[in-house]
Order: structure tokens, then C-alpha cells, then sequence
């Protein structure tokens, strides 16, 4: 059987070593321990052992290793390489390395309150392509501290016996000490093992970075007052939009600061905005922050009942649009930021344009994304917008963008970093609910945070969901989706514009439902590093044969 090899597949700079290193790989005994390329840093200086030898019975022997090259003249030893003679001190290297470790290892507390003495080590030059003869011998470096070509067939028990013959007062380790010693060398204190969550942190940050350095789109717009920008899921809009709210409220570029409204139309989103702005100083902050709803409110304009499209579409804007006629100038707005402006009709446009101090030249921002238009409402502004168009994927994994990129609006270019596979879980629509809840246990079993995980699904809400609403009101409903100990569960229709590291998207309906591949499009973006798909494979393929060959190629 062979040593334990530490690593087992090291990485040498030169052929000397990588020979050395064959030959005790092949002729150590299976209680021994060969450690290569060890570095360890004192305060005197760093230090590197070409390899180390952990001998049961013997000891810990550092072996230095110089190749082809390598002589002695007049005591001194020197290289020799192309450009001359270069003066080295193997001997030295060796010495000051054992030194170092046998400090480094008792030192160390599972050495030092163990009782186990003084560690007997040693230190050895191996020249495996040079010939010293037999007589070579110096103060330093007697014979039997030195080994050559010629010594190499039995170079186990040579080093075997140079441990045996050096720190004689000291006593050799048994089987137990060598274990503590690799322990050791290994490192201090626990193991550090690189969890789901490091990794996410690493995407995460170059995704912000991304979307940062996206910002510049903002600079074209400087000049313009009616933009929409469009672009796919994860394309960075909303980021965007929430950055153009605050530069257009603080002022930029030499123009005046503005009373902007940023709106949007989902209550999910609209929490997340306000949750947002309220880390801004005050003077950045925008005038208002909601839905179109709330805008609604603030004008003295009650809700209706949901079970009205009559009223969301007709009176609602209607009533609008004469409270906002009668706006005072100071509670008019310079600009309106709007985000999924896809799911504003087109009479809600004609309130918002009310509003404005200057109805001609007051700034209209959208940012939309026509594949995730989630309900039966179309229009658009009754006024000549810019279109600008996000054409990169910055936010999910390219796992994870490759799977809904073929519902996406445009040809994305996927910028978001690797991360694992997305997995489709078959289970019919009555049984998707139950096989998403195991689902996220494992999830959580893998080391994702239980504030990063959310279960969403696209037929009826999770009983979790409903239970939270019908229990904290909608309000105290999204309020935990901010709660790091909680799983968040909830619907697609709900869930644009937000995003969790980790989903499982629950496809509990058979997808012949209307809007169907838009809700996939919305559910499979959600997520920006996980992907967990439970659903039947006939309901998925109605999105999109494609997609169902994005999910096979990577399950």
C-alpha cells in the first residue's frame, strides 16, 4: 500500500523534484505520510520544504531537492546555470525549515497540552540527478545527511535511517504523534469548507458590480426626458430604475434637483423600493414610493374591490386624473420613474402625465419588459418615448439563464457567472405542492439560508402564503419577506421585479391557463443562483419545447 500523499496530486517546478517525489511515492510504507511543497511562514522569514517525510518509529524529515547543476567547491555550493555560478546553501534551506516546522508543530496546543514531549525530526539534501560519490563529506553535511543518484533504489530506508540518527535526545513518534503532525501541518483550528452560500456571496457581489458599471446607460438619458428602457429578466432595471429616481431627485450633472415619483404596480415591489429608499439620506429621496394604488390613496382616491376590472381600469383613472388637474404646483411631480411599466393600462398613463409640473416636457423613465406582461392590460404613454435597450443577463447564474432565455424578448448575453445545474423535479399539478415542500427542504439541507429560499407557484398560492396573508394582512405579509429566518412563499403574479438566491418553482397547474409562458418566463428568472423546477413535463413543454430542452441538458 502506498503513503498517505498530501496532496495526491501535486504540482512541481521541476523534474528533481517530481522524481523524488515518484520514487518515495512508491517505496514508503502505508503508516508513512509524504507531504510536498510545504510553505510556513515565522517571523524570521518564510520557509518551504520541497517535502516532507512523516515516519512512524523514526521521525519528521524535511528533504530539500536540487537537480542537475547543483556542486560543491571548497565548501561553498553553488548552481550552475546559463548565465554562471550562483552560490546556494541547500544544507541551510533544509536546517532552517526543520526548525521551523518542529517550532510551528509544538507550538501548537494539540502538541503542547497533549504531554507528548519534544518531536525527534530531521533534515536531508537529495540530488537525484547528480553524482557525489561515495566520499563526499562535509561539517554540515556528513554522507548519510546527502543522497545522489545512486542512492535513490533505496532512498525510503535511507531517510529512514538519517531520522533514526539525528535528535537522538529526542523521542520518535508513534503512529498517534505522526497523525497530530499531519493534523498540524494540514492547519490550525477547523477545516474552512466552502458552503452554497460563500459562493452565492461571490455571484452576488460581481452582479452588483455588473449592474454598477451599467449605470452609464443612465448618463444617455441625460438630455432626454421620455425613455423606456427595455430588457429581459435579470437585465439589472430595476436597479436602474431605482438609481434614476435617486439622481434625478438629489440632482445630476448641473441640473436642478426634481420632486420624482417612483411607481410601479406590485405590491412586492413597491416594499422593496421603500425598504430601499429608506437607507437614502432624506434629500435623496424621492416624494413618493408605492404602487399606482397608494398614488391613488394620496390623492384621496379610495381602492375597489379586486373583483372589479371595471373599476381598475375606467374609474379608477378616471377619478386620478381629476385629482390630479387639481394638484397644487407643489405637489405636482418633475418626473415619474416607473418600473414593469408593462403592467400599467393605458388609462393610467393619462393621470400620471396630469401630474407633472409641465405635461410636455416632464419626465416619463419606464422600464418594462413586454414577456413578463402578467396581465390583460396593454397600452402604452399617448407620448413619444426613447427606447434604450439592456441586452445582458447580470443577475442569474448562466444555468439558470440559459433555461428561460428562450421566452426572453430579446437575445440576451449571459454575464451572471456559473453556478449549479437548474433540476426539474417531475410531479403532476395535484402532486407539485408536496414534492416543492421537500424540495425546499433540501435546500435547506444543502446550507441555503431559509431568508434566501422562496417556494412560488404558478397555479393556486401555497397554503403557507395564504395562511401568512390571510393572518398579517398584505402589508405584514410582505414584511417577511425581508425575515432571514423565514422561507418566503408566494406566487409569480406577485413576485416580479424581486428575486431570491434560492427557488423552487412549483408548477401547480397544467399550463393551459392563460398567460402560461409568461408566467414560466417570470417563475424561472426568479432565481438568481438555485433553480429547482417541480412540475409535469407536458405542462412546461406549453411554455416552450425549448424550454424543456434547456432543463434536459442540464438534468
Amino acid at each position: 500500500m502506498a503513503p498517505k500523499l498530501i496532496p495526491e496530486d501535486p504540482r512541481f517546478t521541476t523534474e528533481s523534484e517530481h522524481a523524488v517525489w515518484d520514487r518515495l511515492r512508491g517505496s514508503l510504507g502505508p503508516r508513512d505520510t509524504l507531504i510536498a511543497n510545504h510553505r510556513l511562514t515565522d517571523s524570521v522569514k518564510d520557509h518551504e520544504a520541497d517535502l516532507i517525510v512523516i515516519m512512524p518509529d523514526a521521525g519528521v524529515l524535511v528533504v530539500e531537492i536540487k537537480g542537475a547543476g547543483i556542486g560543491n567547491r571548497d565548501g561553498h555550493w553553488y548552481m550552475r546555470r546559463a548565465d554562471g555560478d550562483h552560490l546556494i546553501d541547500p544544507v541551510a534551506q533544509a536546517r532552517d525549515a526543520r526548525y521551523a516546522i518542529r517550532e510551528y508543530v509544538e507550538s501548537d496546543r494539540r502538541w503542547a497540552d497533549s504531554s507528548r514531549g519534544r518531536l525527534r525530526t530531521a533534515h536531508a539534501v537529495v540530488t537525484p540527478f547528480t553524482d557525489l560519490g561515495e566520499d563526499f563529506d562535509l561539517p554540515d553535511c556528513p554522507r548519510w545527511l546527502i543522497h545522489d543518484k545512486h542512492d535513490l533504489p533505496d532512498l525510503a530506508d535511507r531517510l529512514r535511517d538519517t531520522a533514526l540518527m539525528s535528535d537522538t535526545n529526542r523521542r520518535a513518534p508513534d503512529d498517534g504523534d505522526c497523525a497530530v503532525v499531519v493534523d498540524i501541518l494540514a492547519g490550525r483550528g477547523t477545516q474552512a469548507v466552502p458552503t452554497v452560500e460563500d459562493e452565492s456571496d461571490e455571484r452576488h457581489e460581481r452582479a452588483d458590480r455588473l449592474t454598477q458599471e451599467q449605470d452609464l446607460i443612465l448618463g444617455v438619458t441625460r438630455l432626454l426626458r421620455r425613455v423606456e428602457v427595455r430588457g429581459g429578466a435579470g437585465s439589472g432595471k430595476t436597479v436602474l430604475a431605482l438609481t434614476q429616481a435617486r439622481q434625478l431627485t438629489s440632482g445630476r450633472s448641473g441640473r436642478p434637483s426634481e420632486r420624482v415619483a417612483l411607481v410601479c404596480y406590485s405590491i412586492g415591489l413597491a416594499s422593496h423600493f421603500k425598504r430601499e429608499v429608506e437607507a437614502w439620506r432624506y434629500n435623496k429621496r424621492p416624494a413618493f414610493v408605492g404602487t399606482f394604488e397608494e398614488l391613488a390613496n394620496t390623492w384621496g382616491v379610495e381602492s375597489g374591490s379586486r373583483d372589479d376590472p371595471r373599476f381598475w381600469e375606467h374609474k379608477l383613472p378616471d377619478l386620478m386624473a381629476a385629482k390630479a388637474a387639481e394638484l397644487p404646483p407643489n405637489h405636482r411631480f418633475d418626473s415619474f420613474v416607473v418600473d414593469e411599466a408593462q403592467d400599467f393600462a393605458e388609462s393610467w398613463w393619462r393621470p400620471l402625465i396630469g401630474a407633472l409640473k409641465d405635461e410636455e416636457d416632464g419626465g416619463l423613465f419606464l422600464y418594462s419588459d413586454e414577456n413578463q406582461r402578467l396581465f390583460n392590460r396593454f397600452g402604452r404613454p399617448p407620448v413619444p418615448l426613447v427606447p434604450l435597450v439592456l441586452d445582458h443577463n447580470l443577475r442569474n447564474t448562466r444555468q439558470i439563464a440559459q433555461v428561460f432565455r428562450p421566452l426572453a424578448p430579446l437575445r440576451m448575453r449571459l454575464e451572471g457567472g456559473d453556478g449549479p445545474e437548474v433540476v426539474h423535479v417531475p410531479a403532476s399539478p395535484d402532486e407539485a405542492l408536496d414534492a416543492a415542500d421537500d424540495q425546499v427542504e433540501a435546500l435547506l439541507d444543502e446550507g441555503w439560508l431559509p431568508g434566501h429560499v422562496a417556494l412560488l407557484t404558478t397555479g393556486k398560492r401555497h397554503p403557507e402564503q395564504a395562511a401568512r396573508q390571510e393572518m398579517l394582512g398584505q402589508d405584514g405579509y410582505w414584511r417577511t419577506f425581508w425575515d432571514q429566518d423565514l422561507v418566503f412563499y408566494g406566487h409569480v403574479l406577485g413576485f416580479k421585479g424581486l428575486e431570491r438566491r434560492a427557488v423552487v418553482l412549483c408548477l401547480n397547474e397544467d399550463g393551459t391557463r392563460d398567460r402560461f409562458r409568461e408566467r414560466m418566463y417570470v417563475g424561472l428568472s426568479r432565481a438568481t443562483d438555485r433553480l429547482i423546477v417541480v412540475g409535469d413535463t407536458d405542462a412546461i413543454g406549453r411554455a416552450g419545447d425549448e424550454v424543456v430542452r434547456a432543463l434536459h441538458r442540464q438534468g
